[in-house]
């Protein structure tokens, strides 16, 4: 799957606050990709996304705006982008959230991890 592809069926999540997120995601494996169209690290990340989601299936992964939700950053304590947060049935479970650069090879490890 091509970048522009992926970027057209990933979930995006809207405008929430932390209490309402733990609701909607209660129920299931969730990875929060927190990241911003400005952000050269999180440009950076997105092409190795599709893959990445591909190899971790049993997960549903969902690209969170880091503008548009800057009250639920602050809330979980994203200080830096790219990061991502994993949830599972409502309840954080692990996180990989720094302001540095991540690779693909990275994202993989932290995720191998929690699997």
């Amino acid at each position: 799957m091509k970048l522009a592809q992926w970027e057209d069926i990933m979930k995006i999540l809207e405008k929430i606050d932390a209490a309402a997120l733990e609701n909607q995601l209660d129920k299931g494996l969730y990875i929060l990709f927190f990241t911003a169209d400005w952000c050269p690290d999180c440009r950076f990340i997105k092409p190795a996304m599709p893959q990445i989601e591909e190899k971790y299936k049993d997960y549903t992964f969902i690209q969170v705006d880091r503008d548009e939700n800057i009250d639920l950053c602050q809330e979980l304590g994203i200080m830096g982008i790219p990061s991502f947060v994993v949830y599972r049935d409502g309840k954080e479970i692990a996180r990989f959230v720094n302001k540095d650069r991540k690779t693909k090879a990275e994202v993989e490890h932290f995720l191998d991890q929690i699997a």
